[in-house]
């Protein structure tokens, strides 16, 4: 009885030890937080109130620059790269072109200068567009000679330092609201010269800003204030979170500020139309 006994200890001690061993240790599930994150996982987009032409009593339509560097703006640029489930706004747009396939970029034509979404890109086109090709002759660790080493260079997120939004704003007198609709928007690559400095920024495409709504309303950015709050890109752009100045608005020579001013008048001018637009709407109610 006694020795039964004892092989019925050992073999329990056996397959406990069995079951501690690391070859048949089971996996222990890490929750990243103090609770599971369950509301509003997809969210849908709140639906534009319709327009009718009969009812537009005065339409303008702008072009305004959203420069990534101010500290407003900091949602729409960090995290350069991704983490957990929070992008920055081009990583969200890269992977609605190149992964999910759900929104459509359209090309600048060759000066950068159409933004009328006549030409959608394909493919192909995108894929050069995302990397470019870097070669250099550098020495072989076993020959010692040169060799030529040719890699691919993907675009980065952090290298996208603007944006330019094209809106359209319209006093709706059926309502008595001055609507303001975002058309478009188009991300703003650095140009270089010879020696690196920046030179400039070009557009690297158009996207169709209603499409781009169902997209950006299912990531979040960054909320300052609480992290508790859902606050997605989408929400940005709707509530007019973000900090821009105005580059050009329709004219009778299609032209934009910075070809008839320069550095600090431009910035000038650009606010100068800001008021214009804001004492408009002030001065319908101003009995």
């Amino acid at each position: 009885m006694m020795s039964t006994c004892k092989n019925i200890l050992t073999i329990a001690a056996l397959a406990v030890a069995g079951l501690c061993s690391p070859a048949n240790a089971v996996a222990q599930t890490v929750l990243d937080g103090a609770y599971i994150k369950e509301h509003t996982k997809t969210k849908r987009v709140v639906p534009y109130t319709h327009i009718r032409e009969a009812d537009v009593m005065w339409f303008r339509r702008v072009w305004r620059t959203v420069d990534l560097r101010e500290k407003m703006n900091h949602p729409l640029y960090f995290p350069t790269e991704s983490i957990n489930d929070r992008k920055s706004l081009f990583d969200v747009i890269k992977q609605g072109l190149l992964v999910d396939g759900s929104i459509t970029a359209y090309d600048p034509g060759p000066l950068a200068d159409d933004d009328e979404f006549k030409k959608p890109l394909l493919a192909t086109d995108l894929k050069e567009m995302f990397t470019r090709i870097d070669s250099q002759y550098t020495e072989s660790l076993t020959t010692g000679d040169m060799e030529l080493v040719v890699q691919e260079i993907p675009l980065e997120s952090a290298e996208i330092k603007q944006y330019v939004i094209k809106e359209d704003w319209i006093f709706d007198k059926q309502r008595s609201t001055m609507d303001i609709r975002i058309i478009g928007i188009a991300p703003m690559k650095e140009v270089k010269g010879d020696d690196g400095e920046v030179r400039g920024y070009r557009p690297l495409f158009w996207l169709y800003y209603p499409e781009c709504r169902y997209v950006f309303a299912n990531w979040d950015s960054f909320n300052r204030e609480n992290d508790a709050e859902r606050r997605s890109f989408e929400d940005i752009f709707w509530k007019r979170q973000f900090s821009s100045y105005i580059t050009k608005w329709s004219n009778v020579y299609d032209r934009g500020i910075n070809e008839y001013k320069t550095g600090l008048d431009a910035l000038l001018e650009g606010e100068e139309i800001k008021q214009q637009l804001f004492e408009f709407e002030h001065d319908l109610w101003n009995f």
